[in-house]
């Protein structure tokens, strides 16, 4: 009996440890690298020993579609991610859950004119911040290409080959980069730039990770990035550089308590610890380099020499990025850069090359005939095949926030893509047909 009991004891034993583990377990979605996410767990886990970080590593677009799709307690706790209108999407889908005891009240209100938590209190800023351009110091030299420092240097031909950028419905980083050239420049005049860099690029990478990687290694001369990403790099000890063009915006980086979570208690826990001095300090660590929500002169000596300042940064940046508007368009941006850059990257990059060479030839020897015809190659390889009238349009954009699963639904978004991508493919064989017949022009 002495024996039963005390093997019932101890599975006993063993069960209650097993459920209390399972119990303190919060589970986090991200898309942060494990260089950052690890800091994190280790630094938590040592402060608070009855409680596990889960980390599920997923770009920002399918965190959103992970925990759409489960059901209510089996999703994950903590939403962690870049992007504040995939926030914006979550909370009006009504996925997350309030969770005012965590901020720091120690944080601004603002950085800059933008919020730095969600004014409904859904989400919380962690860290900011800015999006803009890393390069290889060595590559660039090699190359003799001079280190850019706005967005439109990178349409020049000299980069042509040169830069790369990742998929935007990858990676929430990199749409936010596209959404705050199109906020900075204009829908039209956005597109156009944005084309016309993408025509430059030598690739369009499935992970945001992969652009820092190779302009690090030397792979790509340049980069688009957000700035910890180049920051990283410079601050580990590579060959390069990062620049904040004027034309950028300072925005959080978000952490959220999702609805329908195991967990919420230790959640909350662990995003206080994020946002309290102590988990701001880990963003100065070589290999994360993030901006803080706090004032670097807050952290005193603690704060790297000549450290960016987000809020400095922040007034002078010329987009004050609206989240709502990114938001409601987030869907069409992505699909549409899909179906006229990354599924058409060969086509495009073709047309850029044409024009590249036939602008090259014009500048040397003008003509009034080939100068017309490169106009209108232009037009045909750098329009947006979407209308600034028509992303205004309501029933336009609801459209692509309906319900995916829904067949009819399904059905007219993909004949819609079907379309975009055919029309992409003829005005880019167009333009670089016409771009070769101006530079048959000029003898």
């Amino acid at each position: 009996m002495t024996r039963k009991f005390a093997v019932r004891a101890l599975t006993l034993t063993l069960m209650t440890a097993f459920f209390t583990a399972q119990a303190g377990t919060v589970a986090v979605v991200t898309s942060f690298p494990k260089e950052l996410t690890e800091a994190y767990k280790k630094a938590f886990e040592a402060r608070n020993p009855g409680i596990k970080i889960e980390v599920l590593n997923k770009n920002t677009t399918a965190s959103i579609a992970y925990i759409k799709e489960l059901p209510v307690g089996q999703r994950p706790d903590v939403m962690w991610a870049s992007a504040p209108d995939a926030f914006e999407v979550l909370a009006r889908d009504k996925l997350l859950l309030p969770a005012p005891e965590v901020k720091n009240p120690q944080a601004p209100a603002k950085v800059g004119n933008y919020p730095l938590n969600d004014p409904q209190g859904m989400y919380y800023g962690q860290a900011l911040a800015g999006y803009g351009l890393m390069w290889n110091t060595r590559y660039l030299t090699a190359n003799k290409i001079a280190a850019p420092r706005e967005w439109a240097d990178l349409i020049k031909p000299e980069y042509f080959g040169h830069v790369a950028m990742s998929s935007p419905s990858r990676s929430g980083t990199t749409h936010l980069t596209v959404e705050t050239i199109l906020q900075g420049e204009g829908w039209e005049k956005g597109w156009g730039q944005m084309l016309q860099i993408a025509g430059n690029c030598a690739a369009v990478t499935d992970r945001s990770f992969a652009v820092p990687d190779g302009v690090n290694s030397g792979q790509y001369g340049v980069g688009l990035v957000i700035d910890f990403f180049g920051l990283a790099g410079k601050y580990s000890g590579f060959p390069v550089e990062f620049h904040y063009p004027s034309v950028t915006a300072v925005v959080p980086a978000n952490i959220a308590l999702v609805a329908g979570g195991k967990n919420p208690e230790e959640a909350k826990k662990f995003m206080a610890f994020t946002l309290s001095r102590e988990g701001q300090e880990i963003l100065f660590d070589p290999k994360i380099s993030r901006l803080p929500i706090l004032p670097n002169a807050t952290f005193g000596a603690k704060a790297p020499a000549n450290y960016p300042d987000a809020f400095e940064i922040a007034k002078r940046a010329k987009v004050q990025f609206n989240s709502n508007l990114s938001s409601d368009r987030y869907q069409v941006v992505v699909s549409l850069f899909d179906q006229m850059v990354t599924f058409r990257l060969k086509e495009l990059q073709a047309a850029t090359k044409a024009i590249h060479e036939a602008e090259r030839k014009l500048k040397a020897k003008p003509n009034a005939q080939a100068a017309d015809l490169l106009k209108q190659a232009h037009s045909f390889a750098y329009s947006p095949l979407v209308s600034e009238s028509m992303i205004k349009d309501v029933q336009f954009l609801e459209l692509f926030q309906k319900n995916k699963k829904d067949v009819a639904v399904a059905k007219q978004l993909t004949g819609l893509e079907d379309l975009w991508s055919t029309k992409a493919k003829t005005n880019f064989e167009k333009a670089r047909t016409l771009a070769e017949q101006a530079g048959a022009l000029i003898k």
